[in-house]
């Protein structure tokens, strides 16, 4: 009995000591990335991914040996999919860093071939190596509105890396609150719940306005998007949004209030006409009467618990997608 739990002890003693070398081995190879990668470090690995992209050559990486990576909401290996078809990098690139969970989210345009579309890009670090990469991406027709040249030609609003002074500043807790808030509002909208909006807020999706824009018109008899943000959610006109489910909100910038975001939107279909809360009823025509989901990547500016500025990337998909990656919400 003594002789079988020294050799149980001594093939434990060795196993032990071999998860100990495979630790030590990811940690002390890790390249470019800090095992405690701040703002600027994760900055750069954005720029190291887009750059590995273009190249085809994911190996150029520091990706941890079990890493997941999905292409709008797929899971599939790293140098699969879009990086076949990349030809380059676009002229817009939007980057969201919370060096305490080490992860950076970037809304990019790129190029595929001929065409141009928007990537919503997600990397997290963990002990050094590229652990999630999670990709969305709108094509042209992918759902929605969309200005991708004017958006490619663009540069990001200084507000959006604005510092929030140290005692105006919020816990993470209350910044995912306000913007979760932004979702249960749009969700079934009835214009009677409560809008967390600054009165300067603005919103841009696959880089067109869709507030405060009288040049865009989602239908022709309410123009939704000439409106403030308040003004929109209080008009009940987001109705045809049935169900808001998925969300994740992954990466918190305390420093500069933001949040970034992950959520399907449903539209079941059944919701042909809607009864805005000023009396008018409009019909939705042949926009929504079939079931239909979005994938949304959204960022958010928030300030003093009010939303400033909202960006998003959503493509159209199958309905009721159900996240590769979970959410507190899952129904």
């Amino acid at each position: 009995m003594r002789a079988k739990i020294l050799v149980i002890g001594a093939i434990c003693c060795v196993a032990l000591a071999m998860m100990a070398g495979r630790f030590t081995r990811v940690v002390a190879a890790t390249g470019p990335i800090a095992t405690d990668c701040d703002r600027a470090c994760l900055e750069g690995l954005a720029t190291q991914y887009l750059a590995a992209l273009v190249a085809h050559d994911p190996k150029t990486l520091p990706l941890a040996a079990d890493v997941k990576y999905t292409e709008n909401d797929q899971v599939m290996d790293v140098g699969d999919g879009f990086w076949g078809t990349v030809s380059a990098v676009g002229g817009y690139k939007h980057c969201f860093a919370d060096p305490v969970v080490e992860q950076i989210g970037c809304m990019v345009t790129m190029h595929e071939g001929d065409h141009m579309l928007i990537m919503g890009m997600r990397l997290r670090v963990q002990l050094g190596r590229i652990t999630e990469i999670e990709t969305t991406f709108y094509r042209q027709g992918g759902g929605g509105p969309s200005n991708m040249e004017g958006y490619d030609k663009s540069t990001p609003e200084p507000i959006w890396f604005e510092t929030i002074p140290a005692a105006n500043r919020v816990s993470r807790a209350q910044l995912i609150n306000t913007a979760n808030m932004y979702f249960a509002g749009l969700e079934n909208n009835d214009g009677k719940g409560v809008y967390p909006f600054a009165d300067d807020c603005d919103r841009m999706e696959n880089g067109v306005h869709t507030t405060n824009n009288p040049t865009l018109s989602p239908n022709a008899a309410f123009n939704a998007f000439a409106m403030s943000c308040t003004a929109q959610f209080k008009s009940g006109y987001y109705a045809v949004v049935t169900r808001i489910h998925h969300r994740r909100f992954p990466l918190v910038d305390e420093e500069r209030g933001i949040v970034w975001a992950y959520v399907i939107f449903d539209q079941n279909g059944t919701v042909h006409t809607i009864k805005l809360t000023n009396g008018q009823t409009v019909s939705m025509g042949n926009i929504f009467n079939r079931p239909s989901s979005l994938e949304v990547t959204e960022a958010f500016k928030i300030e003093n618990g009010k939303i400033r500025r909202i960006e998003m990337v959503g493509s159209g998909l199958q309905y009721h997608l159900n996240s590769a990656w979970g959410g507190i919400s899952d129904k």
